[in-house]
Formats: structure tokens, C-alpha cells, sequence
């Protein structure tokens, strides 16, 4: 379910690639804790590579929400944690070579940037958290009752 980009005339345009706001039609909505830069078995994805970490990074979102139903296009909303503000730079490539496949539309959700100090582990450089509405599913149309036939209820009252 894609949402619509929400734009201002009060406002310039966006720094990079998201919206300034996001509308989506009701549905459920998933909730994706920050994920770092490790991979399955745990291990750093590029030790001080901040495009590697951000890489595996948004792909262990990918992967949270697609254990939930969901896809990329669903998200709604990102929260980014950078621990280095060199990082920028970095981290805007690894968005311009992963979002035109997660959002081929070209509609981007908002996200908010954060310079913080450290992280869980101090070689951890980036961490993402995403909010993404499940689409609601459409409830199946009533069955009509049918009526026995005449001949049945006959039957039914001897």
C-alpha cells in the first residue's frame, strides 16, 4: 500500500530522499525496532563502513517487515541514528542505491536524521527504526443463506 506524499507550500523542498509527511489508509501498524548493521549470524556488516552498515541495516528492516506481511513500500515513517556526522555523506549513497528498488515509485517516507554519541556497540555507525501501516485486509462479502428447496422442506416435515 503506497502512501501519498504530504507537501507544503510553506515549507522548501526536502533535503534528500523523503517526504515531509505521509498519509496511508487505515490498517495495522508495524512497528520495526532500530535495526544496526549485523548480519544473520551477528557480525559487523563492514567494520567503519557506514555504507555496508546502512546497506544491511535497511535490509534487516526488509526483513522484519516482511515476517510481518509487509513491504518497503508500506513504511511509513524512518527514524535514523547516525554516530558520526562524517556518516552523512555515506549514508545518503547507501539510500541512493537501495530506494529506487524499495520504493520504485519514487515516493519516499519521511525520515528523521540523528547525530547521537555511540550506539549498543561502539563500531555500530548507523541504526534504523520504521514504522510501516499493514494494509487491512478486505473482509470476504456475506454468504447468502439458501433457502432449501420446496421439495426438501416437504420431505423435512413428514
Amino acid at each position: 500500500m503506497a502512501g501519498k506524499a504530504v507537501t507544503s507550500k510553506e515549507l522548501g523542498p526536502a533535503l534528500g530522499m523523503y517526504s515531509h509527511g505521509m498519509v496511508v489508509p487505515a490498517g495495522e501498524i508495524v512497528i520495526v525496532a532500530g535495526q544496526v548493521g549485523t548480519n544473520r549470524a551477528g557480525e559487523v556488516a563492514g567494520s567503519g563502513d557506514v555504507v555496508a552498515q546502512t546497506t544491511q541495516a535497511f535490509e534487516n528492516v526488509r526483513a522484519v517487515l516482511t515476517a510481518a506481511g509487509c513491504a518497503m513500500t508500506d513504511v511509513v515513517r524512518f527514524q535514523t541514528f547516525l554516530t558520526h556526522a562524517t556518516d552523512v555523506d555515506g549514508f545518503m549513497q547507501a539510500r541512493r542505491e537501495l530506494f529506487p528498488r524499495y520504493f520504485p515509485g519514487g515516493v519516499y517516507p519521511p525520515n528523521t536524521l540523528l547525530i547521537i554519541s555511540r550506539l549498543v556497540k561502539p563500531e555500530l555507525l548507523v541504526e534504523i527504526e520504521a514504522m510501516a501501516v499493514k494494509p487491512a485486509k478486505t473482509a470476504a462479502p456475506p454468504r447468502k443463506k439458501t433457502r432449501p428447496a420446496k421439495r426438501a422442506r416437504a420431505k423435512r416435515r413428514r
